[in-house]
């Protein structure tokens, strides 16, 4: 190779050395021999520079997406071969190849897999595993390469023209062939991968964790959602630097389509434990990390029980809709602990379950006492939370401020449903605020005056008027709107 035009991979070269290397890449790409210069490079650690040798996958990369059918059956060997020798060479090598060259690897690995798994290489997964066996670096890139094959198969931005239908056809057919062939097998090694690393291998654990999340999508959920993987996941709800990625995996199991009632008995399963284990009491000074992904799993957990509720009540078994309301009901008190959360992402992520739950509610025909108690805490909740905090820079807004800007309108579609579902306590909710605030504004905060008046504007938004009049039809609503107009 131009060695001369290497040294421009360099990111500290000049333009000129850059200008060159990117000119020899192209030259590189239609030449009809350089991919076997590149590949004989990595099988043969010719090189020690990184870029040069993510230099030399990129050719190999652009020689299977595009020019892959013009190799002769040796040479498409001779890639295959150039792969596996290398993946061997890493747990030989005295360090670990750079993260940015692994994932290049590991897309080519992918791409390499949705060109032949079909029809030459149908051992594709059983010749990595035989080669990686439990060795940590091997693990790394197994783990690493099943990430880029499912990006391969589930990720494409989907646009609707005949060369993306093929596109879509031929991951339909991939995933169906894995999951008739290889799926139980590669459910199996991440058993034994999480089993063997938990412990003591904390990135290669939650590098196996994503993968676990990632698949569930598509594959049978009864080889994860099952006594023994659960039991493992829910440890490691207890392990620090393992819960957060445990908390996702369990999210997908759930989001998971499933039977209504069985997906009820699954959330409950997981909810016992999770309780059993002190996770539904809130600490504020928890980490907000974890408490974030707790959250976004909550939510989810609602949102299933919610639409296993619909789909029953749907279907007219009503014995295992109550049943399921119940549980719904039971979850409750830990949405209000995380939508009252002084971080609002944690409060941001469980916004879905808090405004299913209203729509629940709105469908009722009579609300209980703990379901109106309910409701009243909800907004309670929204209200606290719509306040500025201290940190709020009105003179020079960024992105934090842009972001509680957005959660602001997530907060006003609460709002919106609190006034669909009971427009008499939200009335009555922010008429109290709104007095206690306005009466002593002069010595009151900026930021509670301030929600004090936005409460009256997103009121009247959401409350429902009589031909566009706010002031005429219900007299109770009309003089309550009217007082607060006159303080104003």
């Amino acid at each position: 190779m131009d060695e001369q035009a290497l040294l421009g991979l360099n990111p500290n070269a000049d333009a000129d050395f850059r200008q060159r290397a990117l000119a020899y890449f192209e030259q590189l790409k239609i030449s009809q021999d350089a991919w076997q210069v590149c590949a004989e490079a990595l099988a043969q650690s010719i090189y020690s520079d990184d870029h040069i040798k993510f230099f030399c996958f990129q050719v190999l990369e652009h020689q299977i997406k595009f020019k892959y059918s013009e190799l002769t059956e040796v040479q498409q060997q001779l890639i295959r071969e150039t792969l596996i020798t290398w993946l061997q060479a890493q747990m030989l090598n005295p360090q670990p190849e750079k993260t940015f060259i692994r994932n290049k690897a590991a897309q080519v690995f992918a791409l390499l897999f949705v060109t032949e798994y079909l029809t030459k290489w149908p051992k594709f997964f059983f010749d990595i595993l035989s080669v990686v066996d439990l060795n940590p670096r091997g693990v790394d890139m197994y783990l690493r390469i099943l990430m880029a094959v499912d990006a391969e198969l589930v990720d494409r931005d989907v646009v609707h023209t005949s060369e993306a239908s093929y596109f879509a056809l031929m991951n339909t057919l991939l995933k169906d062939t894995m999951r008739e062939q290889c799926i139980p097998s590669l459910v199996e090694s991440w058993y034994q991968i999480l089993q063997n690393y938990q412990y003591n291998n904390s990135e290669l654990t939650c590098q196996c964790l994503e993968v676990v999340g990632a698949y569930v999508s598509w594959i049978d959920l009864s080889l994860i959602a099952n006594e023994r993987f659960i039991n493992m996941l829910l440890g490691h709800m207890s392990v620090e630097v393992l819960r957060e990625e445990a908390c996702d995996c369990l999210f997908e199991i759930v989001n998971k389509g499933m039977d209504p009632i069985d997906k009820t008995k699954l959330v409950e399963s997981l909810c016992q434990v999770l309780q059993s284990a002190g996770l539904f009491s809130i600490d504020q000074e928890d980490d907000v990390d974890f408490l974030a992904r707790f959250s976004k799993l909550v939510n989810g957990m609602g949102q299933a029980l919610i639409t296993s509720w619909t789909k029953l009540i749907k279907n007219g078994d009503m014995k295992s809709a109550q049943d399921t309301l119940q549980a719904i009901e039971a979850k409750v008190a830990l949405m209000l602990q995380l939508l009252i959360h002084e971080d609002d992402d944690i409060s941001s992520n469980i916004i879905g379950f808090c405004y299913d739950y209203l729509h629940i509610l709105k469908q009722l025909s009579a609300l209980s006492e703990q379901q109106k108690a309910n409701v009243e805490a909800i907004m309670l909740a929204v209200m606290k939370k719509l306040t500025y905090d201290e940190e709020y820079n009105f003179e020079n807004e960024g992105e934090d401020e842009a972001m509680f800007v957005e959660y602001r309108k997530q907060l006003k579609l609460l709002l919106d449903r609190l006034a669909q579902v009971s427009p008499e306590l939200l009335l009555a909710s922010v008429r109290r605020v709104f007095n206690t605030t306005l009466q002593n504004w002069q010595t009151t905060r900026f930021m509670e005056v301030e929600v004090a008046i936005r409460l009256l504007y997103m009121l009247a938004e959401a409350l429902p008027v009589s031909h566009g009049a706010h002031f005429s039809g219900d007299v109770t609503k009309a003089t309550a709107l009217q007082d607060m107009m006159r303080t104003v």
